[in-house]
């Protein structure tokens, strides 16, 4: 796999397929891996991660994971607590929000993306340098 497109083995292991036969529409909810190959109509809000293969088609008003690796084709708001990765071939209609997010040459993306951040209070880099430096001489 290239560099940009590392993952880590849990989260690309899916826990659970819908292979490229099934279609589903309504809610769904889940915490492991879910890998779509086939069509999804409908809302997602799992704390786990999702997987949308090639070929597969995914409609939401709102997809709610742990990170999205799109490979296909996803329609709706996105809103990842960790990375949304849309690889070569990947289709994406709607807006994203995310922690971390990479987009692959090759991918369609039409909407607005936002980063968002878990970590808050630790920006050291929005501090004046005089400032820190300051703090450190009266703590050294």
């Amino acid at each position: 796999m290239a560099k940009s497109a590392e993952f880590s083995k849990k989260e690309t292991t899916p826990t659970v397929v819908f292979g490229n036969t099934t279609s589903f529409n309504g809610y769904l909810r889940f915490k492991e891996t879910l890998k779509i190959q086939g069509k999804f109509k409908g809302t997602i809000d799992a704390k786990g991660a999702l997987i949308v293969d090639k070929g597969a088609v995914v409609e939401t008003d709102r997809i709610t994971v742990s990170s999205l690796i799109v490979y296909g084709t996803v329609s709706g708001s996105i809103y990842a607590s960790g990375t949304v990765d849309m690889l070569p071939g990947a289709e994406v209609r709607g807006d994203v929000k995310a922690v971390r997010l990479r987009i692959a040459d090759g991918v369609l993306f039409e909407g607005q993306c936002s980063m968002t951040s878990t970590e808050k209070d630790v920006e050291i880099f929005s501090r004046p340098a005089e400032e820190i430096k300051a703090e450190l001489q009266r703590h050294g």
